[in-house]
């Protein structure tokens, strides 16, 4: 049988930027399921081999690459391309394509749809007014949020997508070497 599932990478942001995103996701879209606020490291894709060898790959790569911090910019939209509002990567987003250009590659390597442009995805709408609308909305309530706009990425997510709109972790990747073992301390 021919692999149709897909796998992408994440970074979740669990902080007051991703809890703001949920709240506006869930007021512009209710009927969307539940996502939470990520990064996309790696957009949706099938896999060039198994989940076991595509982990490994993940975690070999990620253990070369040190934590960083990205700020979030302006609301956008992508606009006649996909009915979806976004909030741009400003600061370090060379970073995130670094990452991505490292690890779309061997198990995980796919043709990109579009190309790669690091952002934290508010709302995907059905149809292209909805998603003006949603950008308007969105846009105006960035410029009220009072909390602070830098990401600490440290930590990658391997998901597999289960149905449409609907997927689960796999496993937690850290980035960089620990140096001190979990076991000895």
């Amino acid at each position: 049988m021919m692999q149709t599932r897909r796998y992408a990478l994440v970074a979740y942001v669990r902080n007051p930027v991703g809890e703001f995103v949920e709240r506006l996701r869930q007021e512009l879209h209710p009927d969307l399921p539940h996502l939470p606020a990520h990064l996309t490291v790696l957009p949706p894709r099938c896999l060039q081999g198994g989940e076991l060898s595509a982990l490994a790959m993940l975690e070999e790569v990620c253990s070369q690459v040190n934590p960083f911090e990205i700020t979030l910019g302006d609301v956008e939209t992508f606009v006649p391309v996909t009915p979806t509002v976004f909030i741009r990567v400003a600061h370090a987003a060379y970073r995130m394509r670094e990452l991505h250009d490292r690890l779309n590659t061997k198990t995980l390597a796919a043709e990109e749809e579009w190309p790669y442009m690091p952002h934290l995805t508010i709302v995907k709408m059905s149809a292209e007014e909805q998603a003006q609308r949603a950008f308007m909305t969105a846009r105006d309530r960035w410029a009220e949020f009072e909390g602070g706009r830098h990401i600490e990425v440290k930590e990658l997510t391997f998901v597999r997508e289960e149905e449409q709109n609907r997927w689960v972790d796999l496993a937690g990747v850290p980035l960089g070497r620990s140096l001190v073992s979990p076991h000895t301390r």
